[in-house]
């Protein structure tokens, strides 16, 4: 189907699944309305989880389905319930953090292929042999490994045992992401997919007998925002991740856009390709990758714990703002009496200079020509994001094409 290193990419929804496919992915990974921890993205409902996996397989792309909760007691009998729902969708993997979770899975899908979540806190190659032992066939490493603890990881387990590493996306501040922080302040469990993200939240101090006098909070004079990490990108080191013996590259964003999600799996389809035809063309493009990259939402990049313990720039002292280069406006659906239907994310009018993002690469600038609703009815601007509109881009349009604004 394709050869190391998979490019696995995330989607919150049935239409950014179908995104995921048609921009790149050799896998997605979701998560049911249940025991996954990303309580509060859209995710699948049973026939949506069906529907995309049927999408999915006819593009020859898997879909693993994470069920990474720590478990509680009253957690267990409803976990085994579902995993006997998910015996008929056709599903490629579980991701699993919890033993006893695993332990049910086992029991009620004995075929089913496990992968152990980076929320097992897997940072030495015995916890990669002890999963092995078990039944495990592909192991997801803790963000706190570097690329030299990756590889001899690598020299010391099995060969069919496989390594997924994330290269993309938001940062914990906590161990492998096991966080007390919002059970703390807010009563949501982070371990159990309700995470409030305090880690981006502004800190002040106040002192007990001043009530209401706040003091900020200051580091190195650089602000306040003491927990909140930068984003991780490793697009200019594939060659170092693909010698590192990585199996499946991972991108984090189970709760991001369609645009983000387009973004990122069309830029890593690209550098990763490039690079298995030749790395000369993979370094000259490097540029390009980065300016691509940017194009969606993110908050600064880090190489992480890759090369080492990160230094101060890791963080983001001053703020919690994503950097915002371009505004997603909606994704290509059928044509209809030569206009292209679009279920509108954020405004824009006929006559704005708009972008046409291609899964192939391209990208086309344009005029919007036309606005219509779905009465048929001619607009100027389209100013209320979530209707459904019929657009003329002056362009032939293919289903699934992406348009996006770039902001000033």
């Amino acid at each position: 189907m394709y050869s190391r290193p998979e490019l696995l990419i995330p989607a919150n929804s049935l239409e950014v699944l179908k995104i995921a496919v048609i921009y790149g992915a050799d896998a997605v990974y979701i998560g049911g309305e249940a025991f996954g921890l990303r309580a509060k993205a859209k995710n699948f409902t049973l026939e949506e989880m069906r529907e995309g996996v049927e999408f999915a397989h006819n593009h020859q792309v898997k879909v693993f389905v994470t069920a990474n909760i720590l478990a509680h007691n009253n957690d267990l009998e409803g976990v085994r319930e579902y995993f006997e729902e998910l015996k008929n969708i056709n599903i490629d993997a579980l991701i699993i953090a919890d033993p006893a979770v695993f332990n049910i899975a086992k029991e009620v899908l004995p075929d089913m292929e496990l992968h152990i979540s980076t929320q097992a806190n897997n940072t030495n190659y015995g916890t990669y042999n002890f999963w092995h032992s078990l039944g495990a066939k592909r192991v997801v490493s803790a963000r706190e490994l570097s690329l030299r603890e990756i590889k001899e990881i690598r020299e010391n387990i099995p060969k069919d045992l496989e390594i997924e590493t994330f290269i993309h996306g938001a940062m914990c501040i906590s161990y492998s992401g096991r966080c007390l922080l919002s059970s703390f302040m807010a009563g949501r469990d982070a371990n159990r997919g309700a995470c409030t993200h305090p880690c981006r939240w502004k800190y002040a101090v106040v002192e007990e007998s001043r009530p209401g006098e706040y003091m900020p909070v200051y580091e190195n004079e650089r602000g306040t925002y003491i927990f909140n990490s930068k984003d991780l990108c490793m697009i200019e080191h594939i060659p170092e991740l693909m010698e590192a013996g990585i199996d499946s590259f991972k991108i984090e964003g189970r709760m991001k856009t369609a645009l983000y999600v387009a973004t990122v799996a069309r830029t890593y389809r690209m550098a990763i390709d490039d690079y298995k035809k030749d790395i000369n063309l993979y370094k000259e493009r490097i540029p390009f990758y980065k300016s691509e990259i940017a194009k969606c939402t993110y908050r600064q990049y880090t190489t992480g714990f890759f090369f080492g313990k990160p230094d101060e720039n890791t963080q983001i002292y001053e703020s919690n703002t994503y950097c915002k280069e371009y505004t997603y406006l909606g994704t290509i659906g059928e044509c209809v009496d030569g206009l292209y239907r679009i279920e509108q994310k954020n405004k824009f009018s006929v006559g704005e200079e708009i972008e046409v993002m291609k899964p192939d690469g391209r990208n086309i600038s344009v005029t919007v020509k036309k606005i219509q609703d779905e009465n048929g009815e001619a607009m100027e601007a389209a100013p209320h994001p979530k209707q459904i509109l019929y657009i003329d881009l002056g362009i032939e349009l293919d289903r699934y094409d992406i348009i996006r604004r770039k902001e000033d």
